[in-house]
């Protein structure tokens, strides 16, 4: 699983170009049914039903009933579960289920559970967002229901949108965006950009897709990294990420590109452009992208269809590489996936994303789109990293690593110097 990004950068033209995220991202899941437990009485039933109330008035937005499977006597979590469901009241849900995963008993009237929710947007999600929860829950023995008393996100996990304020929901001819905090009129403006960036990634990518993207816009990198489990510090500067399963399954779990308002604002025009177009690219491409698929490929190929029909020069889409290469620092090899981490030098990331969109310019250049289409399926859709360049490579593009690194270096070398 992973999460792609893309920072605010130097967009042929504009400011300072940096890098994407590997992170950790969602599972899909089905119906409060079947859980992989074994408790030795009916607890685990009655916690189930207790789950399937709670998601029924989710469903049917009935506050009533969202806080009748609450502790009556769990006051602050109660005040805090129906804000959260009026945060909810303009999402357009299409299913909320709750799959028990694991019962932990604490005597007879105690147990934590885990819990994984998964959640579809009506009219854009084909296969649900999954979140891992964590619930403590009491039984009463007047009426032998169990009753929640804690709900908190699993370890590694973060909040959802829904908890950090109330949701505002536009509709784009090819996107939602979902924001908390931010204005209507900024919301819109990003609805209008992705609405431009979806049809651009259909050219780009002529494969099977569904044509449209959500859009996740929090208050603050504070939010965004909330949403993300990790530290805000990760993504200052970051202007979105892309959150999703890699891997052909038939169906792949939704995407969320989720925005950092600020580094985003930092952008021009064409540089919100660039960044929403090459985030579409990552969830159009999502089935075709494995853990076989390097860093350089991924990001590369989002990165040109970004660029794709921009009037910018090669060393104005890639100025640090071009500063390298005019200083005779010429690369040696494709960047790693190392040279994407970006937590060390940011002009390193910047050269690791211009690098890999010139791989990818390169095969289209000298091969041609059909063919660099085929060769990211090739490489996706091999069983392990290991090889699957060398295959691929071999086999759609008739050559071998060592020549095609060669040809790079020379067509780096010869558009930036």
């Amino acid at each position: 699983m992973a999460a792609q990004g893309r920072t605010a950068g130097r967009a042929r033209g504009g400011g300072r170009r940096a890098a994407g995220v590997v992170l950790a991202a969602l599972l899909c899941a089905t119906a409060c049914t079947a859980p992989a437990v074994d408790v030795p009485d009916t607890a685990a039933a009655d916690i189930r039903a207790t789950l399937d109330r709670r998601a029924a008035a989710v469903l049917h937005h009935d506050p009533d009933a969202y806080l009748a499977v609450v502790d009556p006597d769990a006051t602050a979590l109660r005040t805090a579960q129906r804000k959260e469901l009026g945060h909810l009241a303009d999402m357009p849900i299409g299913s909320w289920t709750y799959r028990l995963t694991d019962v932990s008993p604490h005597g007879a009237d105690r147990a934590t559970a885990d819990v994984r929710l998964g959640y579809r947007l009506k009219g854009y999600d084909s296969a649900p967002v999954s979140v891992d929860r964590v619930l403590d829950l009491e039984r009463d023995p007047a009426d032998g229901r169990w009753y929640i008393t804690a709900d908190r996100a699993a370890e590694g996990g973060g909040r959802q949108l829904w908890q950090q304020g109330d949701v505002e929901v536009v509709h784009g001819t090819h996107s939602l965006v979902l924001g908390v905090g931010r204005s209507r009129d900024e919301l819109t403006r990003i609805a209008a950009t992705a609405d431009r960036a979806v049809p651009a990634v259909s050219d780009a990518w002529p494969e099977r897709w569904a044509g449209r993207v959500v859009v996740l816009v929090p208050d603050s990198v504070q939010d965004m990294a909330e949403l993300l489990g990790s530290p805000a510090a990760n993504y200052r500067g970051i202007a979105a990420v892309t959150t999703g399963e890699t891997g052909g399954r038939g169906t792949a779990p939704a995407d969320r590109v989720i925005v950092n308002p600020q580094a985003y604002a930092m952008l021009g025009t064409f540089g919100q452009r660039i960044v929403l177009t090459h985030e579409t690219a990552h969830v159009a491409t999502r089935t075709s992208t494995s853990a076989a698929t390097p860093t350089w490929l991924s990001e590369g190929f989002a990165d040109w269809a970004a660029y794709r029909y921009g009037d910018r020069t090669a060393a104005e889409v890639a100025p640090e590489l071009t500063d390298a290469v005019r200083r005779g620092e010429l690369p040696a090899a494709l960047p790693t996936g190392e040279d994407f981490g970006f937590a060390g030098d940011p002009d390193r990331l910047a050269r690791a994303y211009e690098g890999g969109w010139l791989a990818c310019e390169l095969i289209a250049d000298q091969w041609g789109e059909e063919k660099l289409i085929a060769f990211y399926r090739a490489v996706g859709g091999h069983s392990g990293r290991d090889g699957a360049v060398e295959q691929a490579m071999h086999e759609v593009l008739d050559t071998t690593p060592q020549d095609f690194t060669a040809r790079w270096r020379d067509y780096v070398r010869d558009l930036l110097r």
